[in-house]
């Protein structure tokens, strides 16, 4: 019988210190603009995690979409000001992900506080999540 229960509870102590599931979640935002005269160039980048990979022969393949809106200091929204999709390949399981986005604002954008907001699709398992950050114009 006490062996049995050695069994048991080795068994189940293998089980529950096996991998556990991430949530699929965007994490440590980050946005600055550069004042080019007439205009701003925006530069911003955010990390996600817990993203589905598919490995064959040893490579790990994660796909993500994302695109960024603006919110004006007025708080009008300007959609998909920048879109793109970025497939990560490594020859060992990935854990994170960095998606970088990099626009320009013309004149119209006015000194102010703006907020970037990413939506973000994880191509392999149709997980989305959002995450914003503020922005600052200041000349």
């Amino acid at each position: 019988m006490k062996k049995v229960l050695i069994i048991i509870f080795g068994l189940f102590a293998i089980v529950s210190c096996g991998k556990k599931d991430v949530k699929f979640e965007a994490f440590s935002p980050e946005a600055f603009a550069y004042d080019l005269g007439d205009s701003w160039e925006v530069n911003s980048q955010v990390m996600v995690k817990g993203f589905l990979q598919f490995e064959k022969d040893g490579i790990y393949t994660a796909s993500i979409k994302y695109s960024v809106d603006l919110i004006k200091p007025n708080g009008e929204k300007v959609q998909s000001i920048f879109a793109d999709e970025k497939q990560e390949t490594k020859d060992e399981a990935i854990m994170d992900v960095s998606l970088e986005a990099q626009f320009e604002l013309d004149s119209s954008y006015q000194e102010g506080s703006y907020k970037i907001i990413y939506k973000i699709l994880d191509l392999n398992s149709e997980n989305q999540t959002n995450i914003e950050v503020q922005l600052e114009l200041i000349k």
